[in-house]
């Protein structure tokens, strides 16, 4: 009688305190296996130091890695609350595919009816991105920017096989920049939006179904 491989645990990564605080509040319900969420800290730095050190311990040795939290729009017509699903991820020291950017935006779209979601490539910076920057970016072909997801991909993947991805939400965009009027009402925006995203994460990590070695 065969017996199902147990899918390996899921580690969702982000930085700031709000974010984690919106992923814990969330509903956690419906995970299949160990779910564990990592508040990494800021920048791409204090990313690659916290994801290394615990992929290298026995718990999350073969954990299945997702990236998530708030992000910088590029791309024109992008509001706060938009969801952005990476295909790949970026920055100077290397591109990260992403898996199952299909059904991350399916269950999305399931989760947050009427939310609009974005694909395409996420790159990375070491600072808050701003005014020509931004368009700077956008001319990469990249569609939104963060400090972390970059980093936290790379770190899982040099770490040894496994499934990546990341989903971020938008918290300012070229026509709703943090600078501007309006801020608050979209960071609450986009901390909504991060609080209910959680089943589409589960759904993904369901998907998987990693065998152990």
């Amino acid at each position: 009688m065969s017996t199902q491989p147990a899918p390996a645990p899921l580690l969702i990564a982000c930085a700031l305190g709000s974010e984690h605080l919106a992923l814990r509040s969330g509903d956690r319900g419906g995970a299949d296996g160990q779910v564990t969420v990592l508040r990494t800290g800021m920048g791409p730095t204090a990313a690659e130091r916290s994801v290394t050190r615990v992929l290298a311990g026995p718990a999350l040795g073969e954990a299945a890695v997702l990236a998530t939290g708030f992000c910088a729009g590029l791309a024109p017509g992008m509001h706060p609350g938009d969801l952005v699903v990476a295909e790949e991820t970026r920055d100077p020291r290397g591109t990260v595919p992403c898996v199952g950017t299909e059904l991350l935006v399916k269950e999305l779209v399931r989760a947050l009816p009427g939310r609009t979601v974005h694909t395409g490539p996420l790159t990375g910076s070491d600072h808050v991105v701003r005014g020509h920057e931004r368009s700077d970016l956008f001319a990469t072909g990249a569609i939104a920017v963060d400090m972390e997801s970059a980093a936290t991909l790379l770190s899982a993947v040099r770490a040894g096989e496994r499934p990546v991805a990341a989903v971020r939400v938008v918290v300012d965009a070229p026509e709703h920049e943090l600078v501007r009027i309006g801020t608050v009402r979209g960071g609450i925006s986009a901390f909504r939006v991060l609080r209910s995203i959680l089943p589409a994460f589960y759904e993904w990590h369901r998907s998987l179904l990693l065998p152990r070695r």
